[in-house]
Parts: structure tokens; C-alpha cells; sequence
């Protein structure tokens, strides 16, 4: 087998039985309900997360711990194997600038080692995506150069979009106005938002109502597929902010599209923190983002 590590963050949001079976790395993104940090030895179930968001507590996250880095990549650099990292966007964090900054200080003390970081330029699954085709590609054999190659080739056509139940977090992180949070709250305003090429997020409209909401990020991704470029037995993915059944319904109507592979799983809390609880995304193959 090839002679290299895949590793990613947690921010990628891959359930930890894949992560398990394929034996990858991953570094703790961090995130904290008052002095008590989480995201490493300690955490919390997205339930727990996401209730205690509910009963009014805010948390906050932060950024992956350079030391904490440099000891899980060692290890396997003192294997005498190579890495792959694939990283949450440098566009919506210092996470990424930590892990080049460790890389290169590693590779002064290890020249004989290779480490490649792939800036997936994406968050949650829209980055554990590129996770997975990554795996995929390893274990056909392909060299650590040729994954990143693809990987590159294909990050622009990895599609995130999602919608929030409350305008609030997305406020306090500076996303929408105050008085945009507010009248929002009071007419049941639901914005729909999208990961652009950049890495950034961008706003693309409000509708009114959640299923409307549920259902628009269907509609969406349905006129931005790239077919047959990548065909419908592509990984597509559906994450939300513990409110699984809404996650459900989004994933029921990917599937009457024709989607055979659709992949649910709970947006990590260092994410939520931004989302709040009732986020809900969809990740898919399709045209090149903007």
C-alpha cells in the first residue's frame, strides 16, 4: 500500500466509524462554554452541544493547537511515512496558517519526508468530501501527488449550501445585521447561504418558512448539478445542527433525484458555534462554485 497518511480536522465532519475503518488522523478544532475548552480529550455529544446553545449559553471556538499538531504528525512522520493533510478553509480561520507553519517546521527536522496540504477551501463536509474521494483515490493506488492533483482539480465543484432556523448566531458571528436578525425572527425570515470558491460564505437570498428553506436547498442543488461530469453515484451529504429529521427530509428528496449514496451526519460543535442549533446543509458534485 502506498506510503502515505491522510489526515484531516475535525471540522470536516466525518463520522468517526469512517475515520475508525481507515485508520486517519485527526487534528481537535477547539471550542469552549466558558473557561471549559473542548475538542480534544474532552467533548460534548452534538446534543448536549447544541441543547446547552438552546438553554441560552454561548460558546466560542477556536483555533487547532500547533502543538497538538506537530505531535500527531510526528508520529507518523517518525513511521517513515509521508502526509496528506486535507484542511478546513483558510478563508474562515487561522487553522490553516497553523498547520503550514508546523509543516514547515517539521520538514526542517525531517528532509527525507513528504507533507502535502490541501486547502479544501470548504467547512464541514464540504470539506470531509474531499476526505473521502481522498481515501477513495488511496487505496486504488494512486501516489500521494496524484490524490492531491485530483483533489484540486475537483475542489471548485464541491457544493455547500444551507440554510439556519435562527438568525441569531449567525449575528453574533457577524454574518447578518442585528436588525436583519431581528425583523428575520419576526416574519420567519430563513436566509440560505453557500461556501463560495474563495472559501468564504456568501449569501444567496432568504425564503420564508423552514420547509420552504429545506426544500430550496434541494431546488438549488439541482439546477447546479454538472451531469454528466459527476454522475449521481457521487457522495452526497447532508449535515445538520441536531435536527436529524429535517435532515431526513432534505436527504429523502436528494434521493428522488437519483442520488444512490447520501451521507447524514451532525455539523461538529467547533462549527455549530456558528450555526446554532436547526442548521441544516447539503454538499454535493456540481458546477464550479463562484
Amino acid at each position: 500500500m502506498t506510503n502515505y497518511v491522510i489526515t484531516t480536522d475535525s471540522n470536516s465532519d466525518v463520522p468517526a466509524d469512517f475515520v475508525k475503518e481507515n485508520h486517519l488522523t485527526i487534528i481537535p478544532q477547539y471550542y469552549a462554554f466558558g473557561d471549559t475548552v473542548y475538542g480534544d480529550e474532552q467533548n460534548m455529544e452534538p446534543h448536549e452541544f447544541y441543547e446547552t446553545m438552546r438553554k441560552g449559553e454561548l460558546p466560542k471556538s477556536m483555533a487547532n493547537n500547533p502543538a497538538v499538531i506537530r505531535d500527531k504528525f510526528e508520529q507518523i512522520l517518525k513511521e517513515g511515512k509521508n502526509i496528506l493533510h486535507i484542511a478546513f478553509s483558510s478563508a474562515l480561520s487561522g487553522s490553516y496558517n497553523n498547520i503550514v507553519m508546523t509543516v514547515q517546521e517539521l520538514l526542517e527536522d525531517y528532509p527525507d519526508r513528504r507533507i502535502l496540504v490541501f486547502d479544501s477551501l470548504n467547512a464541514s463536509l464540504g470539506e470531509g468530501v474531499s476526505v473521502y474521494r481522498a481515501v477513495e483515490l488511496w487505496k486504488e493506488g494512486k501516489t500521494m501527488e496524484e490524490v492531491y492533483d485530483i483533489l484540486m482539480e475537483e475542489r471548485d465543484h464541491i457544493n455547500v449550501s444551507f440554510t439556519v432556523d435562527d438568525l441569531y448566531h449567525l449575528q453574533r458571528g457577524g454574518r447578518v445585521s442585528r436588525t436583519t436578525a431581528v425583523v428575520g425572527s419576526l416574519v420567519n425570515i430563513k436566509p440560505v447561504l453557500s461556501v463560495t470558491a474563495s472559501g468564504e460564505l456568501k449569501s444567496d437570498g432568504t425564503v420564508r418558512g423552514r420547509k420552504k428553506s429545506l426544500k430550496t436547498l434541494v431546488t438549488r442543488m439541482e439546477a447546479s448539478l454538472d451531469l454528466p461530469a459527476y454522475g449521481k453515484d457521487r457522495l452526497a451529504a447532508v449535515i445538520h445542527g441536531d435536527c436529524l429529521e429535517d435532515a431526513k427530509y432534505v436527504a429523502d428528496l436528494v434521493k428522488e433525484l437519483g442520488f444512490t449514496h447520501v451521507l447524514i451526519n451532525d455539523v461538529s460543535p467547533s462549527i455549530g458555534t456558528h450555526a446554532g442549533p436547526g442548521v441544516v446543509g447539503l454538499v454535493y458534485y456540481g458546477k464550479q462554485r463562484a
